[in-house]
């Protein structure tokens, strides 16, 4: 049996986030939350809801529905506000570790119930690809699962942890990914259970 290898470029920082920042992050991203609420994005083509609820911060936001499908866009797709800002924690994590010298301008915030999940799937919607992906990892654990840049590739499954920071770079940028389970209860971080993860992303070249 071959031995599945990690994509060049992916790095997991496992507890990069201690309790205190952690509590910090999720009062930013409450704020966000009050300024961009929370919705449920439908996949392109069929209308079918996704299992995760979303938001964004940000200059750009990434959204998704029946009728345009993906893209980013400056404003809420339900409220036409523009996105609130990057919260500064998160800033200075692109700084420190992105390896990319220019901001990001998009950060996604998608909600996971113990029922949520999210397919396999390539981050390709932004016209920068040298800068990585860049994920933290928010209350109750989750499955995380990693392939090739075909869907055809072999993958294998980490397990993620409330302030796991997960880097998608280098060959590793354009790999599918995807969220195969949540494991409930095993955090205390979020008041009612669940799963944030907050993903950073530059959206445009240089």
């Amino acid at each position: 049996m071959a031995v599945f290898v990690l994509p060049s470029g992916f790095q997991h920082l496992p507890g990069h986030f201690d309790r205190a920042a952690q509590e910090a992050l999720v009062a930013e991203i409450r704020a966000v939350v009050a300024a961009a609420p929370l919705y449920v994005p439908r996949m392109p083509r069929t209308g079918k809801e996704m299992s995760v609820r979303m938001t964004n911060c940000g200059d750009l936001g990434w959204v998704t529905d029946k009728e345009r499908g993906y893209r980013y866009q400056p404003t809420h797709p339900e409220t036409g506000a523009p996105w609130p800002p990057i919260p500064s924690s998160l800033l200075k994590l692109w700084t420190d570790d992105a390896q990319f010298d220019q901001p990001p301008q998009a950060c996604l915030v998608n909600f996971y119930d113990a029922s949520a999940k999210m397919g396999l799937h390539q981050d390709r919607d932004e016209e920068e690809f040298g800068a990585p992906v860049v994920s933290v990892s928010l209350g109750d654990d989750c499955l995380f699962r990693i392939g090739g840049t075909e869907r055809s590739d072999p993958t294998r499954s980490l397990r993620l942890s409330s302030g796991d920071v997960v880097i998608l770079g280098g060959q590793s940028r354009l790999a599918f990914h995807g969220v195969d389970r949540i494991y409930a209860g095993t955090s205390t971080l979020l008041k009612n259970g669940g799963r944030i993860n907050l993903t950073l992303r530059r959206v445009t070249g240089r």
